[in-house]
């Protein structure tokens, strides 16, 4: 191949991934792979259309749907979990009782292209519910619950204390952060790695601190009981499925409205990057070489791409299939999001949670279907005044004008074109040079 073809077709490939780039944002998000089989050329079936599933006859009013796989069959000797007890009347007022779609009176259609199967808009502040659907059904958090394993450990490790790194760690199964034996990690950098990444191995770490998964899973249900969300029990500490797994679209508001009380998880869920160390090498491996540090990016994409986005948690399991939890500010009023069941169709779950925003702020500022629980009882005020994200390092508020990134994307539009019209100008002259 001629020099100048090389160049040209550099030139090109380079482009081409920095438009992509720019027009997709960053970080990347990891898409679970359809169950559609590769295509091996024109295609003579045509997808059904979508449909929201219907809840109107309370489905999941006891338990979540049936499992897909055998992640939630209890071990050997150990019993099967009886569904939780159904709280009557409803826990946040009448209305929390019902399964479809549940809305204030005068209020619009619900967006369109929402697949979660569940889902709720309340306000962060005052608790009141504005708009939902099967609120109170039963289905899985998946890592959605590493808000309730956040609540324990903020509440009861020392940050500053070093963890070293284990195998079990390194082998816990799902997402990992990349923790290797022997690391040193902090308590706050086992939670950067757990709330921002979704990591399991941080999860596994943080638990072997509170006593091992059981006693971790137990206080993550205590904290859910003492906030009366009902509907929720955890298995793991990591939200991987597991024999009695379950939460509502109402608990999941609870919870993070109750993390949101903790200023370190508003912190930790509106950080977009950080470093996170590396792990030395492992003597069992032959020519094994230290791990040096790497960074880890915030995996909510609401984050990056919705204006006045505060953050939130994503999860995925095949049982659970996509959640999601996130809050957002706007005309000083702070909405939460719950999705539960969800798929990446039509659009991705992050979307979804942007379009059910919108609605949200859209209603009158009176509008209420519903009510949070209180933190400890209905009578009781929370302890903590919730936390807001800490401002730039300058002193400034993070700007609500516009999505987060697009000042780098609009660069990277620009600057793309310039650096391959540079790369075609290289080519050229290399290629008059060797002729």
């Amino acid at each position: 191949m001629r020099i100048r073809e090389v160049g040209v077709r550099a030139a090109c490939c380079l482009g081409a991934a920095l438009t992509v780039a720019a027009l997709a944002g960053t970080p990347a998000v990891a898409v679970p792979a359809t169950d559609a089989p590769p295509s091996s050329g024109p295609s003579t079936t045509t997808t059904p259309p979508f449909t929201t599933p219907n809840t109107d006859d309370c489905p999941q009013k006891t338990q979540p749907p049936a499992p897909v796989d055998t992640s939630e069959v209890p071990a050997p000797g150990d019993p099967t979990p009886s569904p939780l007890p159904v709280p009557s009347p409803a826990i946040g007022g009448q209305r929390m009782g019902d399964c479809g779609v549940v809305l204030p009176d005068g209020a619009p259609p619900v967006p369109a292209e929402i697949s979660a199967t569940s889902w709720m808009v309340s306000d962060l502040d005052t608790g009141r519910v504005l708009a939902a659907k099967d609120p109170h059904g039963r289905y899985r958090p998946a890592s959605t619950i590493k808000v309730a394993l956040a609540i324990v450990a903020l509440r009861s490790l020392d940050l500053d204390e070093v963890v070293i790194g284990t195998q079990a760690d390194a082998d816990v199964d799902g997402t990992r952060v990349g923790i290797g034996p022997g690391g040193r990690y902090t308590n706050r950098q086992l939670m950067q790695a757990l709330i921002m990444c979704s990591g399991n191995d941080a999860a596994h770490a943080i638990a072997t601190q509170l006593g091992g998964d059981k006693r971790a899973v137990a206080k993550m249900n205590e904290v859910a009981k003492t906030l009366r969300a009902m509907d929720t029990r955890a298995a793991t500490p990591s939200g991987l499925d597991g024999p009695g797994m379950s939460t509502s679209a109402y608990d999941l508001s609870v919870l993070f409205r109750e993390a949101m009380s903790i200023p370190l998880f508003a912190e930790l869920i509106h950080t977009e990057q950080v470093d996170f160390p590396g792990f030395p090498a492992d003597p069992a491996i032959p020519g094994d070489k230290d791990h040096p540090g790497f960074p880890i990016a915030n995996d909510n994409q609401l984050l990056y791409n919705y204006a006045g986005a505060i953050g939130g948690k994503t999860g995925f399991t095949d049982d659970a299939r996509q959640t999601f939890v996130a809050a957002a500010e706007r005309d000083g009023h702070r909405l939460v999001v719950t999705l539960l069941k969800a798929d990446v169709r039509p659009i991705r779950p992050w979307e979804q949670a942007a379009r059910l925003l919108d609605y949200g702020f859209a209603l009158d500022t009176d509008a209420r279907i519903g009510k949070l629980p209180e933190s400890g009882s209905e009578a009781v005020q929370p302890s903590v005044p919730l936390a807001s994200p800490p401002p730039r390092a300058d002193g400034s508020e993070v700007e609500q004008d516009r999505p987060a990134h697009q000042g780098a994307r609009i660069a990277t539009l620009i600057g793309g074109p310039v650096v391959v019209l540079g790369l075609l100008l290289w080519a050229r002259r290399i290629y008059r040079r060797r002729r």
